[in-house]
């Protein structure tokens, strides 16, 4: 099972992330404390909370991880965006970073991505279907080679329509698979996500994402035409 280092931010919303994605985990106030429960094999990853009162502290931590030889730990920092401009001078010291407050959705997939990537590994990291181009480890979306600025939830939507093409998804199924387990809202969520996009992707590639009269959303060609 891979184990995982808490550092300072044990939130509920964390928690259950970490449960959820069947970790085991140790949350430590004190940084002395990574060391005095750090398991034989050393800790697979750990997700530090970078406080703005007290950043060199998180760094600290990071910089002690990164430092040994014997094992490797991936590190994932949680950083407010009055802080984020600290991880400038600091970028050797961790493998993903994650705003907060984060949506446990998107803290789900960077755990997930970071502690998986192993290095030399063959990933299906590129999605492309005509001029569209995804980077899943990036999360990075362009259109005709011209970046398109998505949000988060606009990125998953937009990921798992096109890693289907041709699929027609009803507006339930899209909100069960993208927005997640702890999402309550209705159907027209999506259907304000899918106008963003749209309107993101320009009039000419618009009609990539197609309403289905009644059911839902296609992304690209009917498998029948």
């Amino acid at each position: 099972m891979t184990t995982v280092l808490v550092y300072s931010d044990a939130s509920a919303n964390l928690a259950k992330v970490l449960d959820i994605g069947n970790f085991s985990w140790k949350a430590i106030d004190d940084v002395a404390a990574a060391g005095e429960f750090e398991p034989v094999k050393g800790w697979d990853g750990a997700v530090i909370t970078v406080n703005d009162d007290t950043p060199e502290i998180a760094f600290g931590l990071a910089r002690t991880l990164r430092g040994r030889e014997e094992a490797e730990t991936k590190i994932l920092l949680l950083v407010s965006a009055e802080a984020l401009p600290e991880l400038g001078d600091h970028t050797d010291l961790f493998d993903e970073f994650c705003l907060t407050p984060f949506h446990p959705a998107e803290l789900e997939a960077r755990l997930d991505l970071m502690l998986s990537r192993n290095e030399g590994s063959e990933t299906d990291a590129i999605i492309t279907y005509g001029p569209l181009s995804l980077n899943v480890e990036t999360y990075q979306a362009m259109i005709d080679g011209k970046a398109l600025d998505l949000t988060y939830m606009e990125y998953e939507l937009l990921r798992y329509l096109a890693s289907q093409p041709g699929k027609v998804f009803s507006r339930e199924v899209l909100l069960s698979e993208v927005w997640g387990y702890d999402y309550y809202g209705g159907a027209r969520t999506v259907d304000v996500h899918i106008r963003r996009l749209r309107a993101k992707m320009g009039e000419e590639h618009a009609n990539l994402i197609s309403t289905v009269r009644s059911v839902g959303y296609r992304f690209g060609q009917a498998r029948w035409t």
